[in-house]
């Protein structure tokens, strides 16, 4: 196998979200891997801007939610010591934008967490599912165990 060059760590902000940022966090380390934060708005109205699915991590919205959900990005980037040019706010489905992102940005291992669903949950199908499925580059999807 051959050491990952570009990590991509897909951030939700649950309550393992933790966990999972210092798997890949260690990983990034161990490989010398450039490591980048993903995070996607599919849970908040969108408002009315330029940004179209990008978010600007450095422009004022003006809208509440929006800059909440900024300011988490940010301290989970300066705490994993990710450069602000790899930390990216989309909004739309999580399967379609960190697939995208990750072809885009040629990154060649995501990182997310999973929550192990089963029943309807697994044939609707999770985030770290469909990543897994749709990804042209390896994926690691950390078990989450509710506790």
């Amino acid at each position: 196998m051959d050491n990952y060059q570009h990590i991509l760590l897909a951030v939700d902000y649950s309550e393992h979200g933790g966990t999972v940022a210092r798997r890949a966090k260690n990983l990034a380390e161990k490989y010398q891997a450039k490591l980048s934060l993903i995070h996607v708005l599919d849970n908040i109205p969108m408002p009315d801007t330029g940004y179209g699915t990008v978010i600007s991590l450095i422009e004022d919205s003006g809208y509440e939610l929006l800059e909440a959900e900024k300011t988490k990005l940010m301290q989970i980037g300066d705490q994993l010591d990710v450069a602000q040019n790899n930390r990216w706010m989309v909004w739309g489905g999580p399967k379609q934008e960190i697939v995208q992102l990750a072809e885009r940005e040629q990154v060649d291992l995501i990182v997310v967490g999973s929550h192990g669903r089963h029943g309807l949950s697994l044939l609707l199908g999770s985030t770290a599912n469909s990543v897994l499925h749709y990804a042209k580059c390896d994926v690691m999807a950390i078990r989450l165990l509710d506790v």
